[in-house]
């Protein structure tokens, strides 16, 4: 859900294209994700939403229809960042999936993302913009339950 309010690339580069700090500060648009998908969703919010603002990887505006969603909906987010002091606040609950740079690096490689060496130049933006969300936002501390994902066929719950 988070995937489609992607700044755009000049926005996302603009601290120049390998930046960890451009990754973890400039990848989405938080104001209007809050604007147009966590402030309607939530408790008194209209119900009527926009699930996406920007394709990343056409790098064009979508031009999506509001959306309705049902009184009883369950709104799951997927993403990266969520545990942001900005975004926080929206979450009853939370999961924070624990696994090494030297296991989900290769994991994303094995999808078509990058290079499997976490310490590869290609990955510096990535692995050091993580660590800097990490350092800066404590999102462990903030989950509900914190997974540790290492082993897919058998998640260990850390902290329930």
């Amino acid at each position: 859900m988070l995937d489609g309010f992607h700044n755009p690339s000049a926005h996302r580069h603009q601290r120049g294209p390998g930046s960890p700090e451009g990754f973890f500060r400039d990848s989405y648009d938080y104001d209007s994700f809050r604007a147009l998908v966590l402030d309607p969703l939530s408790p008194g919010g209209s119900g009527v939403y926009v699930p996406a603002i920007h394709d990343v990887m056409d790098e064009q505006p979508v031009r999506a229809s509001p959306l309705r969603a049902r009184p009883e909906s369950v709104v799951i987010v997927d993403g990266i960042f969520l545990h942001r002091d900005e975004l926080v606040s929206y979450w009853d609950y939370s999961i924070w999936l624990d696994v090494p740079f030297e296991i989900s690096t290769p994991r994303g490689a094995a999808r078509g993302y990058g290079n499997a060496d976490p310490s590869h130049t290609s990955n510096r933006r990535y692995v050091e913009g993580q660590r800097l969300y990490i350092a800066e936002c404590a999102p462990a501390g903030k989950a509900t339950v914190i997974v540790d994902n290492r082993d897919l066929n058998d998640p260990d719950f850390v902290r329930l």
